[in-house]
């Protein structure tokens, strides 16, 4: 099936602001709360948000086979579930009806009414329900700044590292949409010099930059996928910030990895831009240092140029962009990634939700952490207003954002924003 959503030339009856993420070639899928208090599946261009439910409803996706009430659900997970056909039938679909030459729902008051929301009038939620949740490690410039932090300068990789997306399963029910706050952590930490550990807030509270992508139902138990067949059962992809604890991690994370330090947050941008959408943006990834096991050999443009950025602002101060990266530096793609996760056979779900892990750069300025950017802290980050950040402090705002351009279009993904509030009291 055509990707006939993309055509470069499209324009549409909606108002769409310069340089807007959302243009008619991108056509997301999100979930949001109505004016009316309706939970609906939607879309989004330009400022509008589309409610799929009622255009459904209304008779303009006639001819697509999906169940009536396909779109009147909290989730996107049945819709992910019925496969790739279509989620291209109804991109397809919506691209035409809000064509500038079509004049169906354009001229028809009273059904806009149902149709369109401005984005004042609705409330995100999560897009789906997290089954499971992956978190890779597949930047190599962030691992290799790790490892030389932490541990030999001169080995900074782990042996494992440039043969396998090395990964950790995470904890689902703390993936909250953005605009949700988070709240400092408490857990133990072992002091410098410490011989036994201590009970209390989090010092060190970090953001990762990273991207997670969306799977639909994959594949049945025993049953690897393909690396050439992975992007089949990838459905799209949101902004990710992992948040993390680096001072509880640090007295954690031996022998078995991350645990607390991880699960107490991460946040997502809202609107899942599907594969499709991307399409236009493919690029070559980094060349493999080591020859690849056969099952992890992908072929053709598997990486996405997502410029990504975050800023950083403190409570009634100005944003400071504290870093500006790129998706294209993942030394593992997504196909390797989900290659990898099902090759002991291991069943992926509609709705599993896997995390890049931190996505740094070659530069100090693409760094994707605190961690990184102010390298441990010895060389704090000059915020606009003057002040100073090692870590992240309360009150706080972290934002992620995303986009792909060329000559022709721009897709984006939004923001990712959240705000660090201090830690919890009863």
């Amino acid at each position: 099936m055509s990707l006939e959503a993309n055509d470069p030339n499209r324009r549409t009856w909606i108002d769409v602001p310069k340089n807007s993420d959302f243009p008619i070639q991108n056509i997301p899928f999100g979930v949001f709360i109505t004016r009316d208090d309706i939970i609906t599946i939607g879309t989004r261009i330009g400022d509008k948000a589309i409610d799929l439910g009622a255009l459904h409803q209304l008779g303009y996706l006639e001819g697509i086979e999906i169940p009536d009430d396909m779109f009147l659900q909290d989730s996107l997970n049945d819709f992910i579930a019925d496969g790739r056909k279509t989620w291209r039938s109804v991109r397809n679909r919506i691209a035409r009806i809000f064509d500038i030459e079509n004049k169906t729902l354009q001229e028809n008051p009273e059904h806009k009414e149902r149709v369109l929301f401005g984005l004042d009038e609705i409330e995100m939620q999560m897009p789906v329900h997290v089954g499971d949740y992956t978190d890779f490690y597949s930047s190599k410039e962030h691992a290799t700044n790790v490892g030389k932090m932490f541990r030999d300068p001169d080995n900074a990789l782990l042996p494992n590292w440039l043969h396998i997306p090395v990964g950790y399963h995470g904890r689902s029910s703390s993936i909250i949409p953005s605009g949700l706050p988070v709240r400092r952590p408490q857990g133990q930490k072992l002091p410098q010099g410490a011989e036994e550990p201590i009970f209390g807030p989090s010092r060190l509270v970090d953001f990762e930059l990273e991207m997670a992508f969306i799977t639909t139902a994959a594949n049945h138990i025993g049953e690897p996928i393909p690396v050439d067949e992975a992007e089949n059962h990838i459905f799209g992809m949101v902004l990710f910030n992992d948040w993390s604890a680096r001072d509880i991690q640090k007295w954690e994370y031996v022998p078995l990895g991350p645990f607390l330090a991880k699960s107490f947050a991460s946040s997502i941008s809202p609107w899942i831009v599907t594969l499709d959408a991307l399409e236009p943006f493919r690029v070559e990834g980094p060349k493999p240092v080591k020859e690849l096991l056969p099952y992890l050999k992908s072929t053709g443009k598997k990486s996405y140029d997502v410029n990504l950025e975050v800023d950083l602002t403190p409570k009634d101060g100005k944003p400071t962009t504290i870093s500006r990266s790129n998706f294209k530096y993942m030394y593992w793609n997504m196909s390797q990634q989900l290659a990898h996760h099902t090759v002991n056979g291991c069943p992926v779900n509609s709705g599993d939700m896997m995390a890049s892990g931190t996505i740094s750069g070659p530069t100090p300025e693409s760094y994707g952490s605190m961690l990184e950017l102010s390298w441990r802290g010895e060389n704090p980050i000059k915020l606009n207003g003057g002040e100073e950040r090692k870590f992240i402090e309360d009150y706080d705002t972290v934002t992620l954002r995303g986009f792909c351009q060329n000559y022709e279009v721009r897709v984006g993904f939004g923001e990712c924003r959240s705000q660090l509030l201090p830690i919890y009291k009863s």
